[in-house]
């Protein structure tokens, strides 16, 4: 294969997904056919972040523009490669015969069919986050790839996904020093293998077993005690670790992975209520991922009436923490006037995104269906006193275009992970019922 430059062909999802995309393919040439012009346009207008992303890429691609044309092969810019629009081309005989319907993603096709037969010695490649159609282009001879910038490797998942670290065959003498001692533990009372910031162990040996984490600040492993937090008290040793992150005041950003039932989300909303009044607000979000537009109108009721249900497992997780009260205790009359005034905000993400988030305590459900740059967004939007804590399962993603390599949440967790603002905790055991845990290992 020639040394040339690659030629990129990038799909509507693609610049959906990241409107700096642009930027990330070095000194290859990269092709936006027509189509694709024609799709972000029907995504300018909206409140959701794909809507941003569309007007931020017509404001990237004009300003690459200025006042060239886009009739051929334009530079963009220093140890950067070419841009073109490729305008449509008739459809192949061979995809007549292989597609009955005229659809974008087939014009997209056929602009990379194009630039393969046009430019022998280059390698074109279709860069696509949708599945099928990249299985399509590779049915027709051209290369199809996801679009890599963003994607957390394998390894780094399995790391995640483990979590907690287990220490076994520890001396009796050192875990008994470990809560004994203020300090904990030193390097010369236990050997870690590479420890990270916030990261969880478990000490074990015949007689029990003893909790730590790793300050990295003082370079010693320090107790994890017995936790509860208003009225929640913590079922498996992982919870137990979530609830010392999540009550901890110098971690301020916290994810909790886990399969459904786990407790991801009722221990972070138990202890952001527990902390009240250390934050201003306490507000609970998820994005409205299977909502789309032309089904909201068969739902009865305003705006918010309509994303009501979408919001119910969050009330249900309320209500969990409520039934644990008496309903004349102070915690149970406190719940009911947070939500009153608003202190306790449980909101669609599309809500909040544009709102600053000052001294306040930010749960982010089912935050695997975000996309790394939605997370970014949100995070940046953090001012000082506030925590936020995203919460999800990496294997049960629902937007179309994302996965478990590629999500919000993975990449959050990848990147943010030896930070001592940061704490991540997997949660493996299921909860709420056995039936529930079995659900979600096997089916």
């Amino acid at each position: 294969m020639s040394n040339n430059p690659k030629i990129f062909v990038l799909d509507t999802n693609v610049l959906l997904h990241d409107h700096k995309a642009l930027s990330n393919f070095q000194e290859n040439d990269i092709v936006i056919p027509i189509i694709v012009l024609e799709e972000l346009d029907k995504f300018k207008k909206g409140n959701d972040q794909i809507n941003f992303n569309a007007r931020e890429f017509a404001r990237e691609l004009d300003k690459i523009l200025g006042d060239k044309m886009l009739n051929g092969w334009i530079s963009m810019g220093p140890d950067r490669g070419r841009l073109k629009v490729e305008l449509g081309h008739p459809f192949p005989d061979v995809m007549q015969d292989s597609f009955y319907e005229d659809t974008p993603d087939h014009r997209i096709l056929v602009v990379a069919q194009h630039m393969k037969e046009n430019n022998p010695g280059r390698r074109v490649i279709l860069i696509t986050k949708d599945v099928n159609l990249r299985i399509k282009s590779k049915a027709l001879g051209i290369e199809a790839q996801d679009y890599l910038t963003d994607k957390v490797h394998e390894e780094s998942i399995a790391s995640l996904s483990k979590g907690v670290i287990q220490l076994n065959r520890v001396m009796s003498q050192t875990m008994a020093k470990l809560y004994q001692t203020p300090e904990g533990l030193s390097s010369k009372d236990i050997r870690l293998k590479k420890p990270h910031s916030n990261q969880y162990y478990i000490l074990r040996n015949k007689d029990g077993l003893a909790l730590a984490r790793y300050d990295s600040g003082k370079k010693r492993l320090l107790p994890v005690p017995n936790h509860k937090a208003y009225g929640i008290s913590p079922r498996n040793v992982e919870q137990n670790f979530a609830l010392d992150a999540l009550l901890n005041p110098s971690v301020s950003l916290v994810s909790l992975t886990g399969i459904a039932g786990t407790g991801k989300t009722l221990l972070a909303l138990a202890a952001a209520l527990a902390q009240e009044d250390d934050y201003d607000q306490i507000m609970l979000s998820r994005p409205v991922i299977p909502l789309k537009n032309q089904e909201m109108g068969f739902l009865p009721g305003d705006i918010k009436e309509k994303l009501a249900p979408y919001m119910l497992p969050l009330m249900d997780n309320l209500n969990v923490i409520k039934g644990n009260l008496k309903p004349n205790s102070r915690e149970y009359i406190r719940i009911e006037e947070m939500l009153k005034n608003e202190k306790l905000l449980i909101s669609p993400l599309a809500y909040i995104r544009g709102r600053s988030l000052s001294k306040v305590f930010f749960i982010v459900d089912e935050s695997q269906n975000l996309t790394p740059h939605e997370v970014k967004t949100i995070i940046t939007r953090a001012g000082e006193g506030s925590k936020l804590v995203f919460t999800g399962d990496i294997y049960q993603i629902d937007q179309p275009y994302l996965d478990m390599h590629s999500n919000g949440l993975t990449y959050l967790t990848d990147k943010m992970l030896g930070q001592n603002l940061f704490a991540h905790v997997n949660l493996v055991k299921g909860e709420r019922s056995r039936l529930a845990e079995l659900a979600g290992n096997i089916l």
